[in-house]
């Protein structure tokens, strides 16, 4: 079923698709269906009466509004060793693509005006990420020969970034935290011309640093960069960017909300620090309102912070669901 997801202008349309999406995948979804049959709750009659399904059911679960259609793509989580990672069944990669266009064109132009650098070693190692679809998707619609994927080739990597300032290029830099730091100590150097976009990430490589202290570093490291991050998951099919570093925005079709750490269920208002929901129209054939692990703010403008996680803890309501 198609919902008109990316025509979205206004606060009134994303409400009536919203809700749309929710009756839609209330009906579709199995997994979303019994959850909120176990909640007994209601049909929401307005968005503010949508339950959030925990993203952890994205590990145990198929989450599906399209059984029995082939899967065109599985994207997984990359995890650590011993944890069980998450699963997106997509069905229509036409809708990621879709999102992926739509976001890089409103917050940064035409991909083809730059190149495009990317740092993601052990994401580029494995099959099935989303972040590597992404990235691999802007670099072939650059229209730069020198764009492309690095592991750990930091030095022709640095010689590259050095000779694209002289020839005053456009770039974009996006790479995983742990990577970016390691070239930030053994390659500092003026990047006037650059954009570098950090995704986060540590995966267990260094002790974990706060965003305000790592944008430090690499601002320190690389003069006259611009910092900038990513918000993005496996479990959804769009991005939020932060241009500033530290708040980010969320496309016409996505929504962040802050819930109550004590209490999923329910809702906080603007500059509380709470777990965050994240309302992902473009998840037409999975589920569009995921409850994440994620800690943050949100802010009247509709931007948000993110602060932090819920370490070694999954949110409570998951266990309404066996899993099987």
């Amino acid at each position: 079923m198609r919902f008109p997801v990316f025509d979205i202008k206004n606060d009134d349309q994303f409400n009536q698709v919203a809700l749309e999406v929710y009756h839609y995948q209330r009906l579709n979804c199995e997994v979303y269906s019994r959850y909120c049959d176990l909640l007994n709750r209601p049909i929401a009659t307005h968005v503010s009466q949508i339950p959030f399904l925990p993203i952890s059911f994205f590990k145990t679960h198929t989450v599906t509004s399209r059984p029995g259609t082939v899967d065109q793509q599985i994207f997984t989580s990359s995890g650590t060793t011993g944890t069980t990672t998450s699963s997106h069944h997509i069905k229509d990669l036409d809708l990621y693509n879709a999102s992926l266009d739509h976001s890089f064109a409103h917050y940064y132009g035409d991909p083809s005006n730059y190149i495009i650098l990317a740092l993601l070693p052990h994401y580029l190692e494995r099959k099935g990420s989303s972040l590597v679809y992404m990235v691999d998707r802007w670099i072939q619609q650059s229209a730069d020969s020198r764009s492309g994927f690095y592991l750990n080739n930091l030095t022709d990597l640095a010689a590259l970034l050095q000779s694209l300032q002289q020839d005053n290029k456009k770039v974009i830099l996006i790479g995983v935290t742990f990577a970016l730091l390691q070239l930030a100590e053994e390659f500092s150097m003026p990047l006037p011309n650059t954009i570098i976009m950090e995704t986060g990430g540590m995966k267990g490589m260094r002790k974990e640093i706060i965003k305000t202290e790592l944008h430090q570093i690499l601002q320190n490291a690389f003069a006259g960069a611009s910092i900038h991050s990513e918000y993005g998951m496996t479990e959804l099919l769009s991005q939020a960017y932060a241009r500033d570093g530290k708040t980010f925005e969320s496309p016409a079709w996505m929504r962040v909300i802050a819930r109550d750490t004590n209490d999923p269920l329910s809702f906080i208002g603007s500059n509380k620090t709470g777990g965050l929901n994240v309302i992902d129209l473009a998840n037409l054939e999975s589920c569009s309102f995921i409850a994440t692990q994620d800690l943050g703010k949100t802010f009247t403008d509709g931007t948000f912070e993110v602060l932090g996680r819920f370490d070694h803890s999954d949110i409570r309501g998951c266990n309404l669901l066996a899993v099987g």
